[in-house]
């Protein structure tokens, strides 16, 4: 039977069957030891953080009052009372802190939590992402005077802990990052930090990472050093600093983003040149997993929102999803979801295995690999989830008594938050190099995947395999005229995402059709014909009521007889 649809609503782990499926394959072991923890963080985020959710960004946004009643400075950014509550809550449950337990969670379950925050409020799982970022450039890469000093400000699991910031990005450009402007000053042992960020999100959340560049240090990203800023010092006073003022921004209003003016603020070194900048791009690779995570979250919500909502209506005397365009519809952004998180997981356990391995080896490029592909794709198809969502469900879904206009809003923040897709396409290019050679780690992906292919996948096998070989001479053609890459960088790294979301619906597939179901392999062959191959006469004949004779198993994520 399929979840009751207030059930779907009520706990967003329950109600996800390809998240526990996807949990299962990684990290057996930690689903099972975690599954408690975990389903009661679905039912938490689907309560008490999507009325948070609703609350702050129709009725009590964050607002700045930057002076005391006697002219002091203080930076003061007030929350209303739901926000607030959720924003300990979720430090509390374990977002940041069951990574650094004694017996720690894989990241693969904290980044789970993410994607299932997303799905309530983008806008709080910003600070959850930046926060975990900061803990784990602290963990990693600090010296160790500051890691004991102030990671366990971070990782705290009571209620109280700081939330972190990644303060990168000036006025005169984003993803610009070598040309920084804010000078670094030693003072004892610290530094004094001048200068203006730009666009700091999470404003007041205790401690950020901003780059720096110290004085003496050469121009570009090679002469940037990295410093931790608290935003209070430890006899509670306020670090000499200036909230401008919030932007007015489009989505994520729950958290307040700032223009910082930076006056000889304090602040401690975690890296200094060249380092800085290498370790600023950890944190940023980090926050790009959590990224991909919230753009699936996003998908899941708009498809979940317009299944429970066409299930229940009637049009022209039948229900909705009995017809066929709608049934199409449909169909397209569970398939997309389900591509979305396969990519977003395949990040999230790249994660996990390259811990604590070369930084040149080859799990670190195909995580890096991974992780560009999966933030690039489900970003831009966490946007088309939510305006489909909106056209399927019509006029209500366009007003705010449903949760639509917000999830359309806050998706567009996915695509242009941790880099934009041509930053994400450059990374890919850098990583198709001699250097590291992403490119025959996907093909190996590909052609694992599809060695001795089952009879129903067969198909599928040779759409896969013929994409890998265009790509291949795409890369051959592009090494061979260097000057066209920034050309062509962005519709390489689609089709490459394109292939890697395919490989990876076709791997569930054969485990699927091992365990005697044929669900997930109609789901790839949708993504395939999609995106890789489409069907003639683009599907207009005989042949395509298949998936629609399928509508309730595949969106129930029901067995499907082989």
């Amino acid at each position: 039977m399929p979840p009751d649809d207030n059930d779907a609503q009520a706990n967003f782990f329950h109600a996800d069957r390809n998240l526990q499926r996807l949990l299962g394959e990684r990290a057996p072991g930690a689903l099972e030891r975690w599954r408690g923890t975990l389903a009661d963080f679905g039912a938490w985020a689907a309560g008490d953080v999507d009325r948070a959710a609703n609350y702050t960004d129709r009725v009590a946004p964050p607002v700045l009052e930057p002076y005391d009643r006697d002219g002091a400075l203080i930076n003061r950014i007030r929350h209303n009372p739901a926000w607030e509550n959720v924003a300990a809550e979720v430090y509390r449950r374990g977002a940041i802190g069951l990574n650094y337990l004694d017996d720690p969670a894989p990241f693969l379950v904290t980044f789970a939590m993410g994607y299932m925050l997303s799905q309530a409020d983008v806008s709080l799982h910003c600070p959850v992402t930046m926060t975990g970022a900061v803990a784990y450039v602290l963990d990693r890469f600090a010296p160790a005077d500051v890691r004991r000093r102030y990671l366990p400000e971070l990782t705290r699991m009571d209620g109280h802990a700081l939330t972190g910031g990644t303060w990168v990005t000036e006025q005169h450009g984003g993803s610009d990052v070598g040309a920084t402007t804010t000078a670094a000053r030693r003072d004892g042992d610290g530094f004094r930090l001048t200068g203006l960020k730009w666009f700091a999100s999470n404003a007041n959340g205790g401690l950020a990472l901003a780059t720096a560049r110290p004085e003496g240090a050469p121009a570009g990203s090679r002469g940037l050093g990295l410093y931790l800023v608290p935003t209070h010092l430890d006899d509670g006073s306020p670090n000499a600093m200036r909230i401008r003022r919030l932007k007015d921004k489009l989505g994520t209003i729950g958290v307040p983003t700032g223009e910082i003016d930076l006056a000889e603020t304090w602040a401690v070194e975690v890296a200094p040149p060249p380092e800085g900048f290498k370790l600023m791009m950890e944190a940023l690779e980090f926050s790009r997993i959590h990224n991909a995570m919230g753009s699936a979250g996003v998908q899941r919500r708009a498809f979940s929102e317009t299944l429970a909502y066409a299930r229940t209506r009637v049009v022209f005397g039948r229900p909705m999803t009995s017809h066929p365009m709608v049934q199409d519809e449909i169909l397209k952004i569970m398939t997309q979801l389900e591509a979305g998180a396969a990519l977003a997981f395949e990040a999230a356990a790249a994660f996990d295995s390259a811990l604590g391995l070369d930084a040149e080896g080859p799990e670190r490029t195909w995580l890096r690999l991974a992780t560009a592909l999966a933030k690039y794709h489900t970003a831009e198809e966490a946007n088309v989830a939510a305006r489909a969502a909106i056209e399927i469900i019509g006029a209500n879904a366009y007003t705010y008594d449903h949760v639509t206009p917000r999830l359309l809003r806050d998706a567009q923040a996915l695509t242009v938050w941790e880099g934009p897709a041509n930053i994400q396409a450059l990374e890919v290019m850098r990583l198709l190099g001699p250097r590291h050679g992403a490119d025959a780690l996907l093909a190996d992906r590909v052609e694992k995947a599809v060695e001795g292919a089952p009879t129903p996948l067969q198909t599928i096998a040779g759409a896969l395999a013929a994409a890998a070989d265009e790509i291949a001479s795409a890369v051959a053609f592009l090494r061979a005229d260097t000057g066209r890459v920034e050309r062509h960088a962005r519709r390489l790294m689609a089709y490459m995402a394109d292939l890697l979301a395919a490989v990876l619906l076709f791997e569930e597939a054969r485990r699927d059709l091992a365990a005697g179901t044929a669900r997930k392999a109609m789901v790839a062959r949708l993504f395939v014909e999609m995106r890789l191959r489409p069907p003639a006469r683009r599907g207009i004949g005989p042949d395509r009521d298949w998936a629609q004779g399928n509508f309730d198993a595949l969106v129930d994520d029901e067995p499907i007889e082989i």
